[in-house]
């Protein structure tokens, strides 16, 4: 099957919603992801500083974590396979992350929901793309942001990211709160397989924007 096939096939799946996320080696060749490095290593977790990124992103309302990644998936697919100004496909990265935007999400007790959820689902653009270059989405709903590097707190775990990640973020934030560090801004849920991967070969991963520490001479 030639990658012209597939991505006919993928895009078929997608809309179908056969699938909900990708990830490294969808199409046979190796995906990209966001540029980061480990700053420190805890038991279970570590924190990394990520670069500056592009993402496109849609505001999906209400419903649960799942549902969310299903609808924004389908949206954000179609941009990237072609249906921009260009006509251009953009090559799929991974993770594909979704975060709710409500701020219930970050105060309460996981699992706690609010009227009036929004999930923003979002994949990161391949970083040869700028704003001004990458092309544009013909559907409005589809915003291109510009995501600055920052420090975030990262803890990885198997099995199904939908069944699991109200668990794994109620742990890493008990390990946060434990070793001092705040939270800086709404919690991610990151996918980087396609859904017929096993279980326990999967890679999720909760990601959690922090505070930047002050520097020492702050003020002086």
């Amino acid at each position: 099957m030639t990658i012209r096939n597939k991505k006919a096939w993928l895009v078929a799946a997608l809309v179908g919603g056969a699938s909900t996320l990708t990830g490294a080696g969808l199409l046979g060749a190796p995906i990209e992801t966001p540029v980061s490095e480990v700053v420190s290593e805890h038991e279970g977790w570590e924190v990394r500083r990520y670069a500056p990124k592009l993402e496109a992103q849609v505001t999906i309302q209400g419903g649960t974590y799942r549902e969310a990644v299903n609808r924004g998936f389908r949206v954000l697919a179609k941009f990237i396979f072609g249906a921009n100004q260009s006509a251009e496909s953009v090559e799929m990265t991974a993770p594909v992350s979704a975060s709710r935007s409500s701020t219930i999400a970050m105060t309460a007790p996981v699992g706690a929901s609010a009227t009036g959820d929004e999930w923003t689902v979002s994949f990161t653009m391949p970083s040869e793309f700028t704003a001004q270059t990458l092309p544009r989405p013909e559907d409005p709903r589809i915003r291109i942001v510009e995501v600055p590097g920052g420090s975030w707190a990262a803890m990885r775990f198997s099995g199904r990211a939908d069944a699991r990640h109200e668990a794994i973020t109620a742990e890493l934030q008990a390990a946060l709160k434990q070793s001092g560090l705040q939270i800086a801004g709404p919690i991610e849920v990151a996918q980087y397989n396609p859904p017929w991967t096993p279980g326990p070969l999967r890679r999720n991963e909760i990601l959690i924007p922090l505070v930047e520490a002050a520097p020492a001479d702050a003020g002086q």
